[in-house]
């Protein structure tokens, strides 16, 4: 147990997901009235850098220190921290970003919500705590994941919070983000149920133009209504996310494939608007431009790029020649990786339904390139081998059988 004369408190996302009548996993605690010192006296593991955060020594659950915090610098990083005995609860509460994250409860369960969190997650609203909301450039990025997350239950951001998020991007606040943190928080709200509200509520704010401009580009292009009831390239893309997210929850690869794989059509002259012809080619340098100033990882990198290049021959490929979908198989080094065409094939089918009117649509091209890639993979060199191949010959030989296998693929629209 923490050392006498403190108060513990559970805060934070278990307090909220508690009240919401959601599961929750960590759980974190405050402790007021204590010092590191007497922390480290009774077992507790440090593990805070910029301030003191202890490891339970039984559980393992994070116990920290209240502690106020001071803004010293633009960014991110620009913070001075202070955890000492005097911190009160309320105190440690302010710092928070919303006032649904700022609850806690006692040793004997009541709860502590001296800022009407329980108040705001009955009204469905995401509320800032206090101005000092204004002074970390994350908290543009946690409110819109939080709302990719909460959408579903009816949450919205509320308008004060919104406003002071505005003014905190027109001040260039977003601009200070690092990378790391973007795509941090980028990779959680793919995850969410609703990813397109955290798309929404970047653009609300003005915040996608300065983190996601490739993104941003799609809004007002405009689609063929006879292929895209819903038009405008900015929403189909909304709808491909939501898509995504409900055939694959909490996939943040196929997520973010879904997010980058028509960057290309904001590229499309207008002269050749509704139509986006090649946009799977012109795609790949925005792909390429947004994973490497976010420092996306290389896995989620190279998938992208492969789902943009390649999402149009998914969808013809009950059309395709056999040789041709080897190639595609290929492309994605299916044969030695099968799980790699997984995420690139949920992504297809959420494109497919990402459109007004077509939420239900069938895709049995997923399956077939499934079957082919099975077909494919069960060609070994064995047989090869024994008639007394060798060298090219074998590859050769291999590479015919498979386009055979593939060829006796039955293929049904």
């Amino acid at each position: 147990m923490p050392p006498a004369g403190h108060r513990v408190y559970l805060v934070g996302g278990a307090v909220r997901d508690e009240l919401l009548g959601r599961a929750h996993g960590d759980r974190d605690y405050v402790v007021v009235g204590a010092t590191p010192e007497a922390m480290l006296a009774r077992g507790f593991k440090p593990v805070g850098k910029d301030f003191p955060v202890f490891l339970h020594p039984g559980t393992g659950e994070e116990y920290a220190l209240a502690r106020t915090e001071r803004k010293t610098a633009p960014g991110y990083h620009g913070f001075a921290f202070h955890a000492a005995p005097e911190v009160t609860l309320e105190q440690d509460l302010a710092r928070r970003d919303l006032t649904i994250n700022a609850m806690a409860r006692d040793e004997a369960g009541t709860l502590v919500d001296p800022y009407g969190g329980a108040g705001d997650l009955r009204a469905r609203v995401l509320r800032h705590v206090s101005p000092a909301f204004a002074e970390d450039p994350v908290r543009i990025l946690r409110v819109a994941r939080f709302l990719a997350r909460f959408a579903p239950l009816g949450f919205r951001i509320a308008d004060e919070t919104m406003a002071l998020m505005r003014a905190m991007v027109a001040r260039g606040e977003a601009a200070h983000l690092v990378p790391e943190r973007v795509w941090a928080e980028t990779r959680k709200a793919l995850a969410e149920p609703e990813p397109s509200a955290f798309v929404r509520g970047l653009r609300e704010c003005g915040a996608l133009v300065v983190l996601f401009p490739e993104v941003d580009a799609l809004y007002g292009v405009p689609q063929s209504p006879q292929h895209h009831p819903e038009v405008d390239c900015g929403k189909h893309l909304e709808l491909v996310l939501d898509q995504c997210a409900r055939l694959a929850p909490g996939d943040d690869l196929a997520g973010f494939c879904a997010l980058t794989h028509d960057l290309g059509k904001a590229l499309t002259p207008r002269d050749e608007w509704p139509r986006h012809i090649a946009h799977e080619h012109r795609g790949l340098a925005p792909v390429a431009a947004l994973c490497e100033r976010l420092k996306v990882p290389a896995e989620h990198a190279q998938l992208a790029a492969l789902t943009c290049r390649h999402h149009l021959d998914a969808h013809r490929a009950l059309e395709l020649k056999p040789a041709t979908v080897l190639q595609l198989l290929e492309a994605f080094d299916a044969l030695r990786r099968p799980e790699r065409l997984d995420p690139f094939l949920i992504v297809c089918a959420a494109d497919r339904r990402g459109r007004l009117h077509h939420e239900n649509d069938a895709y049995p091209q997923a399956d077939f390139l499934r079957a082919a890639r099975d077909a494919a993979r069960a060609v070994t060199a064995r047989p090869f081998v024994e008639q007394g191949l060798t060298g090219t010959a074998i590859g050769e030989a291999m590479r015919r059988a498979r386009i055979a296998a593939i060829a006796g693929l039955p293929r049904t629209a």
